[in-house]
């Protein structure tokens, strides 16, 4: 277990002596604070010629940013907009900044994240660490009228028009504490500052919402890709061919929450065999390779870095599958979000 997965396992069950942490807290979040007060003075109201949405979350972890922004992308070109997306770009190193991202670029350039959604939404990605330079070559360089940034929230030098939040239902707020007694990077109350307010899967636990602005996302699987050949199979077809539910599978997962991914194949039928790693990490094949013949099952995000390395070994990834999914919400979502554009641009 690393580090990463031991301190999130110890958010997860509460551990007592996460207390010791709580001083650090406090002075991370006066810290926070006084951040968040200068920059937003310094560059909140600098608008672009577009509307910036920022798509982001308060705690650490995944709660399933980039498949929003991926239907979202998706939604919001159906309705006549042109967005395009921009990316901190975590693991990935290029030689120069701001990358435009298309399906052809190397990951360990652009990142798993921003190849996926270049690949899957079909817009103009833009990957630096700087977002408002992120922001100004896209506006630069593309047709755009609209803006999505994957993740930034606390990125306060870059103004942002919109904010929506995505909570992770099955995890909620977690212990509730801030970092790094607790996985919050700011309070729960900025999910009420926010001007959306998504929630990924049923929320378990007592976390209270400002009701009036949560709209509901839900991620399925819809179908299995074979690695190696990129054939597709439904869901159906693919579990009737492996010997139908119970089948036991190999799933391997380096995203910010595998246990959801495994709870995603459990509810398929499939007997899970879960092989966790940190967000990002690079995968090779000896970490898809095991004793035996089960198939093994990764994510889209993870495929990305995985396609070329799997097409290289001759033989190796013939059981190798990749599940594909999509997140749903209603029409209301981009039914309000596009009332707020509205709003923004007659103002």
């Amino acid at each position: 277990m690393s580090l990463e997965q031991a301190i999130t396992s110890a958010w997860d069950r509460n551990s007592r002596w996460l207390v010791l942490l709580i001083p650090v807290s406090w002075l991370f979040s006066g810290l926070s604070a006084l951040r968040r007060r200068y920059l937003q003075n310094k560059y909140q109201g600098r608008a672009y010629s577009a509307p910036v949405i920022v798509v982001g979350n308060i705690s650490v972890g995944g709660s399933g940013k980039t498949p929003l922004i991926i239907a979202l992308v998706k939604a919001l070109k159906q309705r006549g907009y042109s967005p395009g997306v921009v990316s901190r770009g975590y693991s990935g190193n290029a030689s120069q900044y701001p990358l435009s991202v298309s399906p052809a670029t190397a990951v360990t350039e652009s990142g798993d994240e921003p190849l996926l959604i270049a690949t899957l939404a079909d817009c103009p990605v833009v990957v630096d660490s700087n977002r408002p330079a992120a922001v100004d070559y896209l506006l630069n360089n593309f047709n755009c009228d609209l803006v999505l940034s994957d993740d930034g929230l606390q990125h306060y030098a870059l103004h942002r028009d919109i904010e929506l939040i995505v909570v992770d239902g099955q995890r909620g707020l977690g212990n509730g504490r801030r970092l790094p007694a607790g996985p919050l990077r700011e309070g729960p109350q900025r999910l009420a500052q926010g001007d959306l307010l998504v929630v990924n899967g049923s929320l378990e636990g007592k976390v209270s919402l400002p009701a009036n602005s949560v709209q509901q996302m839900n991620i399925r699987p819809t179908l299995l890709r074979h690695l190696q050949s990129g054939r597709q199979e439904s869901i159906d077809n693919w579990l009737s061919s492996q010997a139908g539910t119970d089948q036991q599978v190999h799933a391997v997962a380096a995203i910010g929450n595998p246990q959801r991914f495994a709870n995603t194949l459990s509810a398929l039928g499939l007997s899970v065999i879960l092989h966790s790693f940190d967000d990002h990490q690079t995968l090779d094949m000896k970490d898809l390779s095991f004793a035996d013949d089960l198939p093994v099952i990764v994510t889209a995000k993870d495929a990305v870095k995985l396609s070329g390395l799997a097409l290289e070994e001759q033989g190796a990834g013939a059981n190798i599958w990749v599940l594909d999914i999509q997140a749903e919400f209603s029409s209301a979502l981009i039914d309000k979000l596009i009332t707020k554009l509205q709003m923004l641009k007659a103002s």
